[in-house]
């Protein structure tokens, strides 16, 4: 699908309502991928967003930085754990869960197209895979984030949205906190999603030991510059 035709979708949309279906049900984000081997990296404890967001004695969020307009997504560059990958469009499946890119290509992530664009005012959504059947994919690191971390993310326009990493944290595929997650910080925002790799906790291996069920691992970014 053209660009231009995408842009005429746009016309008139409200950036979240296709969400409403996930943000009610509580779906996963993503689909579940293969068992990973290697398993990723777990985020540390020290790490979750309920930490640090707007936490006693955290720094104050850098309201100075002015959001952008919006324009298309075309990559995403997280030098910490070495990703310098593509995006393209992703959209929802009939179940509600977001799309997620083609896993014959694990260097690919995926932008949610019907929300906001990242650097625009409002929080933008970024999935990828952890895993696919060919080995280690894009975000596969993605547990190993730490607070500080910058996220870049060029745009067809020409700018590129930096974000600061605030939170890292693993979610329940089944219980998933979508209004937290995906909430209107009133500031530009990013999630990064993926599903898989990581078990939640009671434990470092889940509530029912190693083959306890996969969590969705969610990066929280705070727009921190824009180039």
């Amino acid at each position: 699908m053209g660009r231009d035709h995408w842009r005429v979708e746009r016309t008139g949309y409200s950036p979240w309502g296709a969400l409403a279906l996930v943000l009610l049900t509580g779906l996963a984000l993503v689909r579940n991928g293969p068992d990973p081997s290697p398993r990723p990296p777990r985020p540390v404890a020290a790490a979750s967003a309920e930490r640090h967001q707007d936490a006693p004695g955290a720094p104050p969020a850098d309201v100075t930085v002015q959001p952008l307009a919006y324009a298309p997504a075309s990559r995403v560059v997280i030098p910490a754990i070495r990703v310098d990958a593509p995006l393209i469009d992703v959209n929802l499946e009939p179940d509600g869960s977001i799309e997620t890119p083609p896993p014959e290509d694990p260097r690919l992530a995926g932008w949610y197209r019907n929300g906001v664009a990242p650097g625009q005012l409002g929080t933008s959504v970024l999935v990828g895979h952890v895993d696919t059947m060919a080995g280690p994919a894009v975000f596969h690191g993605l547990g190993s984030l730490k607070k500080g971390n910058r996220i870049e993310v060029p745009r067809h326009d020409g700018r590129v949205a930096v974000f600061e990493v605030y939170g890292v944290e693993v979610l329940s595929t089944a219980d998933f906190p979508g209004d937290r997650v995906y909430r209107d910080t009133g500031r530009a925002e990013l999630r990064l999603i993926t599903h898989g790799g990581c078990t939640t906790a009671d434990g470092p291996d889940g509530p029912d030991g190693p083959d306890g069920p996969d969590g969705s691992v969610v990066v929280f970014a705070r727009l921190a510059a824009t180039l």
